[in-house]
């Protein structure tokens, strides 16, 4: 099974963006623990190489680890180094495109219009986020699938427990899910049990879509 097919299969992307570093091995056993198998760590958070690096080493085949916030070729080069299976980006970056390919990465760059959808594609994105789909709307997301339903979408920005299914209905096939699943209050009083019981119903509900 592809990494493509992995993530249409668990359907969610977590994003650590921000994580303070001594906790960010219990956030990620307590995301493991709680069911969700993609975690991407931006490039903007201190320490992100180590991170992924680390966790590729920890989980080998039981996580799949990205980058993500990979903004220019040189940090893609750096998540490449680090071991990222994955980049993700805000935007559409030839220059990051161009390296996910040569690294035989997933690139999952992110696009909000129909022109920077199809360009995404055309370069080799493996599936292209709609960023940010919270202020693009779900009606949005829907409204791209008459022309554009070859194209596989992942909503992110704004997704939550309560509007995934909507969003999967509208032709989603995955989500990046950032602090409506890596809960920042939880993370800060160190309830790591808490966080894995809470990433345990999104695994659930994405398992139901």
């Amino acid at each position: 099974m592809s990494l493509t097919e992995q993530l249409f299969k668990h359907k969610i992307v977590a994003i650590i963006r921000g994580v303070p570093e001594e906790k960010a091995d219990d956030v990620a056993e307590a995301l493991y623990q709680g069911g969700i198998r993609f975690m991407e760590v931006t490039m903007n958070t201190e320490g992100a190489a180590g991170m992924i690096a680390r966790w590729r080493k920890r989980y080998t085949s039981e996580m799949f680890i990205g980058a993500g916030t990979v903004l220019n070729e040189q940090m893609a080069r750096e998540a490449v180094e680090a071991g990222a299976q994955f980049l993700i980006s805000p935007n559409v970056d030839e220059g990051v495109i161009q390296c996910g390919l040569e690294a035989g990465v997933d690139l999952y760059p992110g696009a909000m219009t129909a022109t920077e959808i199809v360009k995404a594609w055309t370069l080799g994105a493996h599936v292209v986020k709609v960023f940010p789909a919270g202020s693009l709307g779900i009606s949005y997301m829907k409204e791209l699938q008459g022309p554009l339903s070859h194209i596989s979408m992942m909503a992110t920005g704004g997704v939550s427990l309560d509007n995934m299914k909507a969003y999967a209905e509208a032709g989603s096939r995955a989500f990046g899910l950032g602090g409506s699943l890596v809960n920042r209050a939880l993370i800060q009083e160190g309830d790591f049990k808490g966080l894995k019981e809470h990433a345990m119903q999104y695994a659930a509900a994405a398992q139901q879509l």
